[in-house]
């Protein structure tokens, strides 16, 4: 059953359905593909944001299990803040880039672990229930610096991990400005802004808790299932 689209507590109201994720955009995960970036296939850093798609199918509520292919050890748990996009952006300004969100919530992005971000798989990464939405937004006005959220990973109930976005390519503002440079951002889009390497790995029975200051908690546990990964 498809998670059904919640409403927020400011305009756009709804979110759209639609999801984009930026990655290798935290100097953290430039830095763990090392000498690899300068090799065949990417050749090079990347220059823009490199983008995914989340479709409606990966999304999850809090408390939802997520099951872990029969073929595959344990998932990657990354946990992201999300922007709201507020009105509708196309090659926005870095300048005006904050005016286009309208507020921030939770999210989780798993995927299948793998070594390559070059082209992502999307039976790695857009498999259903892979990306948990949390229910508490937070309008724009009282998260004036999303940079400076702290998030936390909780495995089994004990504190694993905690990362903010300090270290990230992109700022928000950047992000959205580079993101609109081509591609247009309608009301209630989200935008997830990048996360940190190092996001721990989940195995089946194990429980997983995400938590960030005004944005509440998304608690999963991780079922094993049957299928190819």
């Amino acid at each position: 059953m498809l998670m059904l689209l919640p409403e927020l507590p400011f305009a756009p109201y709804r979110l759209s359905g639609r999801v984009c994720g930026v990655l290798l955009n935290d100097a953290s995960e430039l830095q763990a593909l090392g000498p690899a970036l300068s090799q065949p296939p990417y050749k090079a850093p990347p220059q823009a944001p490199v983008l995914e798609i989340k479709p409606h199918n990966t999304w999850a509520a809090d408390g939802d299990d997520i099951v872990v292919p029969a073929d595959v050890a344990a998932l990657r748990a990354g946990a992201q803040i999300a922007a709201i996009i507020g009105r509708t952006a196309c090659r926005v300004d870095e300048r005006d880039a904050a005016a286009c969100v309208a507020g921030y919530l939770l999210a989780a992005d798993i995927e299948v672990p793998h070594e390559s971000h070059y082209r992502p798989a999307l039976r790695f990464k857009a498999r259903d229930g892979f990306c948990p939405i949390g229910a508490t937004a937070l309008p724009a006005e009282a998260l004036p610096d999303p940079e400076a959220l702290v998030i936390q990973w909780r495995v089994d109930g004990e504190l694993v991990r905690s990362a903010g976005g300090g270290g990230r390519v992109r700022g928000l503002a950047r992000l959205i400005a580079d993101v609109t440079d081509y591609m247009t951002l309608q009301p209630g889009d989200l935008l997830l802004l990048g996360a940190a390497a190092g996001a721990p790995l989940l195995r089946p029975g194990q429980a997983l808790e995400i938590s960030a200051p005004g944005l509440g908690r998304l608690r999963h546990r991780f079922v094993a299932g049957e299928g190819r990964a």
